[in-house]
């Protein structure tokens, strides 16, 4: 906490000590929406935020509705926020032009209006903050006021008689940031009524190239000395918007206003603003404006806000470390989704054999980043970081440089996602496969590429007659149970996910036709095993033991008597391996991979091995099947056991056993790991 001479301290004060800014949101909350803003206050303690900035419209203050929803929700952001009201828009009809930018026909009214509001809320906040990026056409229409001398008559006028009122004031700020700008508003007689000058900046989403931002912040410091005046400098709004899905980035950019010469940082925003509710510059008009939230609108979190949320802002600023320069002078193992379950147990391998990995993953799934960072701690120099989501191509492509072989394991993972979002399920999964089949096609040194398909090409399997024994079904035809389901299968694509991962199964195929690139697909069944984080839509073994060691019910769609073939990650790796050692001889071809026939397990076979492990049976909640839901899929490997004679040597009892261990050393709940598990990283257990 800063004294009272540190908040009035300058901006090169501050610097010069080295503090970190005061780091707080800014959230414009949408008017009468108290569920969301109950929802956000909750979001925002759980990340211990104590500055808040947000918005008092004047023209919403105006509507129907408008003090009531003030007189609730200032009182309430009051109880648990550092409260910087911003008051800004005009309401169109004491506009000169019918517009929330306009300038008002009577400037004095922006104090009438500030003074109503201090006598209704300045108990609950100490700055007021006038207006909003006047420099800014969309925020303020200079072009009605040439010069700023109406919006310096109307902001002096409100300013004086603020500070007659006991408030500090903070003028709001300007973006771009122009120190020009700052001239003008000494020129025009305002600063002699400012306490703070805010600034705005949004590096990699709307500032343009060239001078650093802190460089322009700096300059506007200048013209602050320039003049002698004892502003302090806050950084009132900035942000990075992840419409090019690039999470990681947005961490940057919050560790970066970190290290600012100001005395305060706002971040733009908590969640993205939903879809069905328009921007100042209209419905999706930017599609920018709609991606600044550090969680999604439906409330999941972005990368950003679990780091922050589990470690502070010093576990963003820490995270922020993590890329590492790109190594051109060596080979290297690319491994997309490299943080992930199966990816990152094929790069400790790799790396445990001395070779250099190359992580390509975008940390968008939770638990993620646990995984890159004990694969960093384990092994060093020999893991290269890149953040890079599958879509974006020119990334990828220079991510790729370098390439000895790629494993593709990087996708959209979760057939009910693809029910709900199939257009993100296309572009990730099949869109993602083009873009690393055409960065390794047109390397010098082409690359190999295995990828990681999925058991759902094959369908529903609704013509396999089943019957019910030891309530699980199983095949009536005895060769089906024999050896399950071979490759010779007709490909019979359902939900998005099933065509998504399809459709890039035979491009994979076709490059090695047609392309020139070498490659292999595995048609994955059920894998489990250490550093795995399950969900119900995907990684079900392991997602039922986590609910158990939680005591939380396990949902089970359809009647529970499914049968899948499960499949050790260890046994997944040494296939992947093998498939890059013989890609000569293997490439082109297409592989079902699974535990097979001596692997299998339905999902209520598996709640009676879990009552075995922790003495109780997992309380069960039932629900309907849902879309392409394989009553029984079962995997006949003996393809590619017969090209490499791989075959799996973990058993079904075993490997469950096994993850169970694991997942209760990683969540604490012993003092050791189990054997091989590895070792334990910084990050606590996702949910």
């Amino acid at each position: 906490m800063r004294s009272a001479t540190d908040r009035h301290a300058g901006p090169a004060a501050v610097a010069v000590r080295g503090e970190a800014p005061a780091m707080g949101l800014l959230e414009w909350f949408w008017m009468g929406d108290r569920e969301l803003a109950e929802a956000s206050i909750d979001e925002l303690r759980e990340l211990g935020v104590r500055n808040l900035r947000f918005g008092v419209s004047w023209a919403d203050f105006l509507r129907e509705g408008g003090p009531e929803w003030y007189d609730w929700l200032i009182p309430t952001l009051a109880k648990h926020f550092e409260l910087l009201p911003c008051f800004l828009y005009t309401p169109p009809s004491l506009g000169e032009t019918p517009s929330t930018a306009s300038p008002p026909r009577n400037l004095k009214d922006y104090a009438d209006f500030l003074d109503v509001c201090i006598t209704r809320y300045g108990e609950h906040f100490e700055y007021v903050e006038l207006w909003n990026e006047a420099n800014n056409l969309i925020e303020w229409n200079y072009g009605l006021d040439r010069g700023w001398t109406k919006f310096c008559e109307m902001v002096g006028n409100a300013a004086s008689w603020a500070r007659r009122r006991g408030k500090k004031t903070v003028l709001g700020g300007m973006s771009p940031i122009d120190p020009n700008w700052l001239e003008t508003m000494f020129d025009n007689g305002l600063m002699s009524y400012i306490d703070v000058v805010g600034v705005h900046g949004f590096p990699g989403s709307y500032d343009m190239p060239g001078e650093s931002w802190a460089m322009r912040i700096q300059r506007v410091a200048d013209v602050l000395h320039a003049h002698d005046h004892p502003a302090e400098l806050w950084l009132t709004e900035t942000g990075y918007s992840t419409w090019r899905h690039d999470e990681f980035e947005q961490v940057r950019v919050v560790a970066e206003a970190g290290r600012l010469p100001v005395s305060r940082v706002y971040l733009l925003s908590l969640r993205n603003l939903a879809a069905e509710r328009p921007s100042q510059a209209g419905f999706h008009n930017d599609e920018r404006d709609y991606h600044f939230g550090i969680k999604l609108a439906d409330g999941r979190p972005k990368l950003l806000y679990r780091l922050w949320a589990t470690h502070g802002l010093h576990g963003v600023r820490d995270a922020a470390t993590w890329p590492t320069p790109l190594r051109r002078d060596v080979p290297v193992s690319v491994v997309t989704g490299g943080a992930g379950f199966i990816g990152s147990n094929i790069a400790t391998r790799l790396a445990a054999e001395g070779r250099r990995v190359r992580i390509v993953d975008s940390l968008a799934r939770p638990g993620v980043e646990d995984n890159l960072t004990w694969l960093r701690e384990r092994h060093g120099d020999l893991i290269e970081f890149s953040p890079c989501d599958m879509r974006d191509r020119h990334h990828l492509a220079e991510v790729m440089e370098g390439a000895k072989e790629i494993f593709h394991l990087a996708g959209q993972v979760a057939v009910t996602s693809s029910l709900d979002d199939p257009v993100t399920d296309f572009d990730i999964n099949l869109g993602g496969a083009i873009n690393v089949l055409e960065a390794a096609r047109r390397q010098r040194n082409v690359p190999p590429v295995i990828f990681a398909s999925t058991n759902k090409v094959y369908g529903g399997l609704e013509d396999i007659a089943l019957e019910v024994v030891d309530r699980r079904y199983q095949p009536v035809d005895p060769t089906w149970l024999r050896h399950g389901v071979s490759e010779s299968r007709p490909l019979d694509f359902h939900s998005p996910y099933g065509c998504s991962k399809g459709g890039a199964d035979q491009y994979i195929a076709d490059y090695a036709r047609c392309m020139g690139v070498p490659s292999v697909v595995f048609r994955m069944s059920c894998i489990y095993g250490p550093r795995q984080f399950g969900t119900e839509d995907q990684g079900w073994v392991a997602h039922f033991l986590i609910r158990a060691l939680e005591g939380k019910p396990i949902t089970l769609y359809g009647d529970g008597m499914q049968v899948r073939d499960i499949l050790f990650v260890d046994d997944v790796v040494e296939a992947y391996l093998l498939a890059a050692r013989r890609m000569d001889e293997l490439a082109g071809r297409a592989f079902n991979l699974g535990g097979g026939p001596s692997n299998t397990i339905s999902l209520l076979q598996l709640l009676d091995w879990i009552d075995d492990l922790t003495g109780r049976r997992p309380v069960v909640e039932w629900s309907d099947w849902r879309p392409g839901d394989q009553r029984y899929y079962v995997s006949d490997t003996r393809r590619f056991t017969e090209a490499t004679a791989w075959h799996a040597t973990v058993g079904a009892r075993e490997g469950v056993e096994r993850l169970y261990r694991w997942l209760r050393a990683y969540r604490g709940m012993d003092e050791a790991l189990p054997q091989n598990a590895g070792e334990w990283s910084w990050l606590s257990a996702a949910s």
